[in-house]
């Protein structure tokens, strides 16, 4: 898979100007400022695919990359305390939809700042996947700031903060060194291949 040949495709501000679903697709979510722009620009080797902000909240679209017969869907940021009423229940209906619609969504990568406890967002939405049955991979970000000691005693707490811990596929990363990548990209070539 040419992860070098990814295009972004388009995005959607509203659940119902998105078309029906063509193709598989594997979407992105967590909250705000947990590093999915910088996620999804690793894994296509790319500085500027996805765009970086260090304001929390900017990303409020749905949107769409290209990667060969599969689409990346990254999922708006949730959680920042700073929006207003309207965007963030405009947000949750963008979200909610997307979830809650016909979509060939073969898997969730679920981000979680490896530094931090889940918050209670972050352990919604887990739950809200778990109860949809839908297939997901949480992957902890921002791993190269913390210690080797500082991530085993994550790691243990993490067993008892995230629900059903020990029957999900986890993947610690991080953008800057690239840990984790490999194999968050062989998760997307194994769904890939089965198209």
């Amino acid at each position: 898979m040419n992860y070098n040949n990814a295009k972004f495709f388009t995005s959607y501000g509203k659940f119902e100007q998105i078309p029906p679903c063509d193709r598989t697709e594997i979407a992105f979510s967590g909250r705000s400022n947990v590093g999915k722009s910088s996620l999804i620009n690793k894994i296509f080797n790319r500085k500027n695919l996805a765009r970086v902000s260090a304001t929390p909240g900017k990303t409020a679209t749905i949107n769409f990359y290209e990667l060969e017969n599969i689409y990346i869907v990254d999922l708006p940021g949730y959680g920042y305390a700073k929006v207003s009423k309207s965007e963030k229940k405009s947000w949750n209906r963008l979200i909610g939809g997307y979830l809650s619609s016909e979509r060939e969504l073969s898997l969730l990568f679920q981000l979680i700042d490896f530094r931090h406890p889940p918050t209670a967002d972050d352990l919604s939405m887990v739950n809200y996947l778990i109860d949809g049955g839908f297939p997901f991979v949480v992957i902890l970000t921002k791993a190269d700031k913390l210690t080797k000691k500082q991530r085993e005693e994550r790691r243990k707490a993490l067993l008892t903060e995230l629900p059903c811990a020990e029957d999900i596929t986890i993947v610690e990363f991080s953008a800057e060194t690239g840990e984790g990548v490999e194999e968050i990209r062989a998760i997307i070539e194994e769904i890939a291949s089965d198209e």
